[in-house]
């Protein structure tokens, strides 16, 4: 009988606050209409990756949608074999017992002895099995809902009807081309929605970015009408506590206006969008800035003042680069200001950029942290000062009367490479560029980038 009063709470009750189900089937049986799914045939909706945005989608899902297990399922990979360090063990158990509706539902299907035994060192814990129970290795404050974990990645996806990326740019094109293998014999084409954010240059024939669903398309062979992009202002355990934000979903109309209605919920709202790959490229931009926000954060005690000459300094660089790669950049200019103020203010790139100003991280150890996951604007910070410093994109100095590379106008870019890549500085040299009695008011990068026709088709790969 208990049983059955939590089984019907977890229903109707999700991290505390009602939810409404009226109208959830009726989008779910319109989703499987469009995809031409008959009576019977689960829709199926595997998430491949389980960081903490991955993994929170799936449980949103799974929250929402869970409940109909005979018109869909839901699942998530995540590659086996991570062990959950002793630490981090000890500061579950912690989280875990705090929580009463955690702690019920953990006796309940009696898995709590093994975090006990793992908290006084008696057990090992790994990624994927408490992934089962609702915890994200890169998330432990915040637990989610029990999820289906496949750990074989063939397994998860070969007949699966929309896929989710959420995997970090940097493993998405390696993972796919596994993927495109085992949908060699199929059928119907799937939908897949990436949820990545950073990119890759490329030189050869011309400059231009690399995105997640690029990367997608090119090692699956599928077409780009049935790869989308979602992305926003978003921080995943705030949307699983359901504080309320937004999101776009970017692609082809075909899919994106179902889509987006399928994944709307009262706190979570998604809006549609054609402009797939400029979006996605704004989500990776605005990461490298972010990084440069926690140093100068960290290094000047949380000074206000400084934060506010680097927000202007980083934004009017994020302004004329946009202008380098979109036709309308004042489109853009809510969406890319909306996510980077979330991402200065609770990112994991501030994070990392705090942490190595501190001197509590250092670059040896990596931009894939233990307890965080990727850290995606390292990798962007490189592509995007690879890419910028090519003279073939060539603008004109509005002092020096002659031609330079788009890199030139963007110091604080050039400051994270030195720092982050090459490593010829310190954090401290982002605040000496701040201070540099030379440095241009960021008005008159702004106003260069809108008096002077800066716009590189090329550099997203348009003709």
């Amino acid at each position: 009988m208990v049983g059955s009063i939590e089984r019907m709470g977890h229903n109707l009750y999700s991290n505390g606050s009602i939810q409404n189900f009226n109208g959830l089937e009726e989008k779910l049986d319109e989703l499987r209409r469009l995809l031409g799914k008959a009576a019977g045939d689960p829709l199926r909706i595997v998430g491949v990756g389980a960081g903490a945005w991955g993994s929170v989608f799936a449980a949103l899902l799974q929250d929402s949608y869970g409940q109909y297990r005979e018109k869909v399922q839901i699942r998530i990979w995540r590659r086996p074999g991570r062990a959950v360090d002793r630490a981090t063990a000890e500061h579950l158990f912690e989280v875990i017992n705090s929580r009463e509706d955690v702690l019920r539902r953990l006796i309940r299907r009696c898995a709590y002895l093994k975090y006990v035994e793992a908290r006084l060192g008696d057990r090992t814990l790994y990624a994927d099995e408490i992934l089962k129970d609702g915890f994200c290795l890169n998330m432990i404050d915040t637990p989610l809902c029990p999820l289906k974990v496949v750990t074989n990645l063939q397994e998860a996806i070969w007949d699966a009807d929309i896929v989710v990326n959420g995997l970090p740019s940097t493993e998405t094109r390696e993972v796919f081309e596994e993927i495109s293998h085992y949908w060699k014999e199929r059928i119907t084409v799937p939908i897949i929605i990436s949820l990545s954010k950073g990119i890759e240059a490329a030189l050869d024939p011309v400059p231009h970015i690399i995105t997640p669903t690029q990367m997608i398309n090119r090692a699956t062979g599928m077409s780009m009408e049935n790869i989308l992009y979602l992305g926003g202002p978003n921080i995943a355990s705030e949307i699983y506590n359901k504080e309320y934000a937004n999101a776009r979903i970017c692609g082809a109309e075909k899919w994106r206006k179902p889509l987006a209605k399928f994944l709307r919920q009262p706190h979570f709202i998604v809006w549609d969008n054609s402009d797939l790959v400029t979006h996605e490229v704004m989500g990776g931009l605005k990461n490298v800035y972010a990084i440069g926000a926690g140093m100068v954060a960290a290094l000047t005690n949380e000074s206000a003042t400084s934060k506010s000459v680097y927000f202007a300094h980083c934004t009017s660089e994020m302004i004329f680069i946009t202008h380098l790669l979109a036709e309308e950049p004042e489109k853009l200019a809510g969406p890319l200001l909306a996510d980077t103020y979330v991402t200065l203010l609770k990112g994991r790139n501030a994070w990392y950029g705090q942490m190595l100003a501190k001197g509590e991280l250092s670059l040896d150890m990596g931009d894939s942290i233990s307890g965080k996951g990727m850290i995606q604007g390292v990798s962007a910070v490189g592509a995007f000062y690879e890419l910028l410093s090519q003279s073939s994109l060539n603008v004109p100095h509005p002092e020096e009367n002659k031609p330079v590379a788009p890199v030139e106008l963007c110091p604080i870019l050039k400051t994270l490479y030195k720092i982050l890549i090459r490593r010829e500085q310190s954090s401290q040299a982002i605040l000496k560029a701040l201070r540099d009695e030379t440095l241009n008011d960021p008005r008159e990068r702004i106003e260069i980038a809108q008096t002077h026709a800066f716009y590189k088709p090329s550099l997203l790969g348009q003709p």
